[in-house]
């Protein structure tokens, strides 16, 4: 890989990680339009790193907290504030681990596709901007109840489907439950952690098995440049998410799926 090539799809891979608008479909576009070779299992470990250092360093705060309350009140019959809601994360992810654990491999044969990636980012953004001009947004994330969370976590589980995006999908599934915008986007990076760390795990056992060389410059740029760029997503995502609604992130993805379907039948 080139320094180039590194740096670009090091920043797709942090902004898209954490904006309702799919990595999957973004990470296909070079290899389609540029002819770009596969960046190979190595540097997608080394970016889902950056990813999550950033959404780690970012919430650092809000981790700590909840881990101390849930240490101390988890187990209780008295639950606090904060130690409920580690057990939503901990509930919340369980869906996607489990449905990833048994589809993986039949979603890599056959739903990693162009055309695939293309419907799916065309109709999950449609949903995302019903769920966003139709909810109540009345709720944050003290309000979020065992059912939200449930609910919450199998819609992350979909995140499977290539072009869902995870953090689109459950941003859908918390505004059209009555959170608030940027409780929905909070909880939904909270989410992310445990589903970026099991991955990444996942990938680095792969990553062990192959014995391949590696080049380590390209995973330590990739890492890096990914580390900012996710760093930098969530900061202005969180600031801008209330004012300024989904809408532009939906009319992003209808774009996207509309040129993939051209990639795809041209």
């Amino acid at each position: 890989m080139t320094i180039y090539e590194i740096i670009v799809l090091a920043i797709i891979q942090g902004l898209t990680e954490f904006l309702p608008i799919s990595s999957s479909a973004h990470l296909i576009l070079p290899a389609e339009i540029l002819g770009w070779r596969n960046q190979g299992l190595a540097f997608d470990v080394a970016v889902h790193l950056g990813s999550l250092l950033a959404v780690m360093i970012y919430f650092r705060e809000d981790i700590w907290r909840l881990a101390l309350a849930w240490l101390n009140h988890g187990f209780s019959k008295t639950q606090s504030t904060d130690s409920r809601l580690a057990w939503w994360v901990i509930i919340g992810t369980i869906p996607a681990g489990f449905f990833g654990f048994l589809m993986k491999d039949w979603i890599e044969l056959n739903a990693r596709s162009a055309l695939v990636i293309a419907i799916t980012t065309i109709v999950f953004g449609l949903l995302l901007w019903y769920a966003d001009i139709k909810a109540k947004q009345t709720k944050t994330t003290v309000h979020i109840t065992f059912k939200d969370t449930v609910l919450i976590g199998i819609a992350q589980a979909l995140a499977i489907i290539p072009g869902t995006s995870r953090s689109g999908i459950t941003m859908t599934a918390g505004l059209l439950l009555g959170l608030n915008r940027e409780s929905a986007a909070r909880f939904s990076f909270l989410l992310s952690i445990p589903i970026i760390l099991a991955a990444g795990l996942f990938a680095t056992i792969d990553l062990l098995a192959l014995k391949t060389q590696v080049d380590w410059s390209a995973l330590f740029y990739g890492a890096g440049f990914s580390f900012v760029a996710a760093y930098l997503c969530i900061y202005l995502f969180l600031s801008w998410i209330a004012r300024i609604g989904m809408l532009p992130f939906v009319i992003y993805r209808l774009i996207l799926g509309t040129v993939l379907l051209y990639i795809v039948y041209s």
